[in-house]
C-alpha cells in the first residue's frame, strides 16, 4: 500500500491492532516475570541469604535467548512475512503461559523445585519474546510512513510501558491477595493464558506487508549479526555509536528491576503490592517520557531530548541511593523512592525514543528487520550482563548478620549509585547531531 493510500493513524486498524498486541504481550511478560522475581526475594528472605541467586538467575535466563536468537530472528523477519512471525509468536505465548500454569501444580511454594520450574518457563518465555521483537519493531517502518515513526514509536513505547505498569502492579496485588486468601498462585498463570489468547486475536488485525527478501540465504552469521548488516553498522558512525550506547543503557537499566524488588522488600520493609507499585512507577514514567519525547521530536530525531534523559537518569538514581540517609521511616522512604522512580522512568523514555527512531529510520529498507535483530541482540547482551552486575551488587551491598539467626543487613540501594555512575559518561559525552525525517 502506497503512503498516500494509508489511513491516518487514528483510523488505522493495523496501528490499533499492533498497539493492542504488544500491550497484551508486555502485560503478560511482566505479570509472570515479576511473579518469579517476587518469589525469588521471598526465597532469599525466608532462607536468610546474603545474596540474591534466583533474581540474578531469572534476569540472566530471560535475557539469554535474546542474545542467542535475536540475530536469527532478525534474519527470519526479513525472510518471511513479519505479520506471520508475529501471529505465530502469539500462539507460542499461549503454550508458554500454559507451561507456567503446569509449574505451579508440579511443586510446592517456597521450594527449590518450584523456583527451578519457573526459571525454565521464564527461559522459554524469553525464546518466544526474542522472535517477537525484531518483527514487532521491524514491521513498523513497513506499515507506516517515515514521518509517522516518532508518533508510532512514542505510542507503542508508551503502551508497552503502561503494560509494564499494569502487569507489575497487578502481579503484586494478585500475589498478595491470593496468598492472604489462601488461593493458589496457579490462578495468575491461568489468567495469563487467557490474555495470551486475546493477544493472538488482536494480532490478526495487522496489515499484511511484503516479504522483504524471500530469497535471503541463511548463513552462520545470521545467528549473530548478518555480515552485510554489520558492515552497514560499522561504516555508519552514527548508527554504530547509537547501537553501542543503547546496549550500555540497557546494561544499566537491567539492574533496576531486581534492585527495586530487593530495595523495597528487603531494605525498607515493604510488602509485595507496595514494592510492585513502586516498580510500576518506573514503567509509568517511561510511558509518559516516550509519548512526550515522540511529540517533542516532531518529524526529526532530536538528541537534545536524549541528553536531557541521560542527566535525569543520573540524578534520580543518585537520589534513590541517598533515600535511606535522608528519610526516617519506611513510609517516607516509600514516597520519596516512588517519586524518584517515576522521574527516572520519564528520563529513560526521553533517552530511548531518539535512539530507537535513528536505528529504525537510518538503515535501507532491505536491512531494517536485520537492524532490529542487531539492536535486540546488543540490548539484550547488555541486559544479560546486567544480571551479573546486579549479582555482584547483591553480594557487595548485603552484609552477613552480626548474630547467627538474624536477617542479613541490606544496603542494596547502593545499586542505584552504580547505575548513576554507568550513565554519567553518556550524559557528559554522547552528543550526536539531530536528523530530519522524510
Amino acid at each position: 500500500m502506497h503512503d498516500e493510500q494509508l489511513p491516518p493513524l487514528s483510523q488505522d486498524r493495523a496501528f490499533w491492532g499492533m498497539t493492542a498486541t504488544q500491550f497484551l504481550g508486555a502485560f503478560n511478560d511482566n505479570v509472570f516475570k515479576q511473579l518469579v522475581l517476587l518469589l525469588s526475594v521471598d526465597y532469599m528472605l525466608v532462607n536468610k541469604l546474603t545474596s540474591d541467586p534466583y533474581q540474578t538467575s531469572a534476569q540472566a535466563l530471560f535475557a539469554l535467548p535474546f542474545v542467542l536468537l535475536s540475530g536469527f530472528a532478525g534474519w527470519l523477519s526479513d525472510r518471511v512475512s513479519k505479520r506471520q512471525v508475529i501471529i505465530l509468536c502469539k500462539v507460542a505465548e499461549i503454550v508458554v503461559m500454559a507451561l507456567g500454569f503446569v509449574a505451579f501444580f508440579s511443586a510446592e511454594l517456597g521450594t527449590e523445585a518450584l523456583m527451578t520450574y519457573l526459571l525454565m518457563v521464564l527461559f522459554v518465555m524469553g525464546v518466544q519474546s526474542a522472535f517477537f521483537g525484531p518483527s514487532k519493531y521491524g514491521v513498523l517502518p513497513e506499515m507506516f510512513r517515515d514521518r509517522d515513526l516518532p508518533a508510532v514509536n512514542g505510542t507503542v513505547q508508551m503502551t508497552t510501558f503502561l503494560a509494564i505498569v499494569f502487569g507489575q502492579a497487578f502481579c503484586g496485588f494478585g500475589k498478595q491477595y491470593l496468598e492472604e486468601a489462601g488461593y493458589g498462585l496457579w490462578l495468575m498463570s491461568l489468567f495469563c493464558v487467557v490474555i495470551a489468547i486475546l493477544g493472538t486475536f488482536t494480532s490478526l488485525l495487522l496489515r499484511p506487508t511484503a516479504v522483504v527478501d524471500p530469497n535471503l540465504p541463511f548463513k552462520a552469521s545470521a545467528l549473530a549479526v548478518d555480515g552485510r548488516t554489520w558492515r552497514m553498522v560499522r561504516d555508519d558512525g552514527a548508527l554504530f555509536l547509537a547501537l553501542m550506547i543503547s546496549s550500555h543503557f540497557w546494561f544499566a537499566a537491567g539492574m533496576v528491576q531486581p534492585a527495586v524488588n530487593a530495595f523495597g522488600k528487603q531494605q525498607i520493609g515493604l510488602d509485595d503490592f507496595q514494592t510492585s507499585l513502586m516498580l510500576a512507577g518506573v514503567g509509568f514514567g517511561i510511558a509518559v517520557g516516550c509519548v512526550v519525547a515522540g511529540k517533542l521530536c516532531g518529524h526529526k530525531i532530536n538528541f537534545g531530548i536524549a541528553r536531557l534523559g541521560a542527566w535525569g537518569i543520573v540524578l534520580t538514581c543518585a537520589g534513590i541511593a541517598a533515600v535511606p540517609f535522608v528519610t526516617g521511616t519506611p513510609a517516607e522512604a516509600h514516597r520519596m523512592t516512588s517519586t524518584l522512580l517515576v522521574l527516572m522512568g520519564v528520563s529513560a523514555g526521553f533517552f530511548a525514543v531518539p535512539l530507537q527512531v535513528l536505528m529504525q529510520a537510518r538503515p535501507p529498507a532491505g536491512q531494517k528487520g536485520r537492524m532490529m535483530g542487531a539492536m535486540n541482540l546488543f540490548n539484550w547482551l547488555g541486559i544479560l550482563l546486567s544480571a551479573a552486575g546486579y549479582g555482584i551488587c547483591s553480594k557487595l551491598f548485603v552484609e552477613p548478620p552480626a548474630t547467627k539467626g538474624d536477617a542479613p543487613v541490606s544496603h542494596i540501594g547502593w545499586t542505584f549509585a552504580v547505575v548513576a555512575a554507568l550513565m554519567l559518561p553518556v550524559a557528559l559525552f554522547y552528543r550526536p547531531h539531530d536528523e530530519e525525517l522524510n
